[in-house]
């Protein structure tokens, strides 16, 4: 590398990677950093990979240790420059890579292409500063910037991502989202909450007989649903996917809030029909700058949407127009809201029209529909790609639902066709509740209400009204 022909300090990493058992310094570019780890003794752990001109591809692996989380490096963005002293180069099983010792090693980072200052964000206790130093990271800028963005694009390995909406069951999966919230959901257990503004695939369903006999489906994965002032800074279109570490999610919590991220080498899976990401110990993460322009397309195509007249319908699924679905609502001029627009209505009477799918009504079977009165009492499990709800389908309401009293025969297919049951309903209830499920996007009509003034909010429900079946 030309900047370091007069160089005593810096080792390029070409050069380093033969140092074995040595130590030495580097200066690098960050291609990726893992999630932060505690070890079952005193040590936290994180990997932090660098390139430079003299080695771009596949990069040096730095594996850090510190007493604490807050000691290791903690990169803003892909793209920012560290510098590192006194690491040892080590050799294992032909892979080469670096440690950095908490004791005697240093490290400090800097922003990227676009810096102007040459004091870091973050050094370590034990980083002395040499204005020699100033050079070789006026260097490693000047060479990101000259790199055309094609080439920005494939050194960072930003163009191979899946969106949301693209997402499969599996292993090894990278995306690219925002981060949006953090928050605790057990002992030493946390939970982000991802999106990156489209609508991740619908999800089958499969119901157990006796779970779904005492228990609706759950409304979200967490153990209770967030505060009310966190739903509110939520984006209502596309969904929020839910990510955890498939061990423990020490370090989890350190993730940086409103920061677009590369998620790579992760898991999704569904879980009680809503989907997760599973953050694995071989995952790693590249913080993004809003500057990419990737991010800059993700967020203009968000915009887009919301200007479209069928902005708040579900995209995934290829949903059907209103005159198809087998439900049609009094309120044909009401544009369509996501679920997630009424749980973060402003006040909490409303009425809304959505597309929808059941996944799951309560009572199952269809000679319980009505109470010994002949009231109709049921429950419907309502979901969109952005949210679940639990509705009442009640009295009066049921009555224009099903067309008054309709025999059991046709309840029965009602109710398989609500919730996508795949057999014949000719088969048993039990067949029939354990089958395999691919509901439909219905539309309906919801009132939001309160049951107890002197906790509105506590006390809101949701009940389907003005909807009824057509098909």
């Amino acid at each position: 590398m030309a900047c370091r022909d007069d160089d005593y300090r810096f080792l390029p990493i070409v050069d380093a990677i033969s140092s074995i058992n040595q130590n030495v310094n580097l200066v690098g570019v960050v291609l990726e950093t893992s999630i932060p780890r505690q070890f079952k003794g005193t040590d936290c752990f994180c990997t932090v990979k660098i390139i430079d001109e003299s080695y771009s591809s596949p990069g040096l692996l730095v594996n850090c240790f510190g007493e604490n989380m807050e000691r290791l490096p903690s990169v803003h963005s892909a793209g920012d420059i560290i510098l590192f002293s006194r690491v040892m180069i080590k050799s294992h099983c032909g892979d080469v890579n670096a440690v950095f010792n908490k004791k005697i090693s240093s490290f400090a980072i800097f922003e990227g292409k676009h810096g102007t200052q040459f004091l870091p964000y973050q050094a370590s206790a034990n980083f002395h500063p040499r204005d020699e130093d100033n050079k070789f990271l006026d260097c490693l800028r000047k060479w990101l910037l000259n790199r055309n963005p094609d080439e920005s694009i494939s050194l960072f390995g930003l163009n191979e991502y899946l969106p949301l909406e693209d997402i499969r069951v599996g292993e090894h999966l990278t995306l690219i989202c925002k981060v949006l919230h953090i928050c605790k959901v057990q002992e030493n257990k946390w939970m982000a909450f991802v999106w990156d503004g489209t609508d991740a695939p619908r999800a089958n369903m499969r119901a157990k007989k006796e779970n779904e006999i005492e228990n609706l489906p759950p409304l979200q994965l967490e153990p209770t649903p967030l505060p009310r002032d966190v739903l509110l800074k939520f984006p209502t279109i596309g969904t929020i996917l839910r990510v955890v570490m498939e061990d423990d999610n020490q370090g989890l919590q350190l993730l940086n809030c409103d920061r677009w991220v590369k998620l790579v080498n992760v898991k999704c899976e569904q879980y009680a029909g809503l989907w997760r990401c599973m953050l694995m110990p071989s995952s790693k993460l590249q913080y993004l700058s809003d500057t990419e322009k990737l991010i800059s397309e993700s967020q203009r195509n968000y915009e887009k949407r919301l200007t479209l007249k069928r902005r708040r319908e579900p995209f995934s699924g290829h949903l059907p127009p209103p005159s198809s679905m087998m439900t049609e609502t009094s309120y044909t001029e009401m544009p369509f809201v996501t679920l997630m627009d009424v749980i973060t209505h402003p006040k909490v009477n409303g009425k809304f029209k959505c597309a929808v799918r059941v996944i799951a009504i309560r009572p199952f079977q269809s000679e319980d529909f009505c109470s010994p009165q002949g009231i109709y009492r049921i429950t419907l499990t309502l979901e969109d790609a952005t949210a679940r709800i639990h509705a009442f389908l009640f009295a009066e309401d049921s009555e224009y639902f099903f067309d008054g009293y309709p025999s059991d025969r046709t309840l029965k297919r009602t109710r398989n066709a609500l919730l996508g049951v795949m057999i014949p309903s000719g088969r048993s209830n039990e067949e029939q509740q354990c089958a395999q499920r691919n509901p439909p996007w219905v539309q309906l009509c919801l009132k939001s209400y309160y049951t107890d003034k002197n906790d509105k909010w506590g006390s809101r429900k949701y009940r389907i009204f003005a909807t009824r079946v057509v098909d």
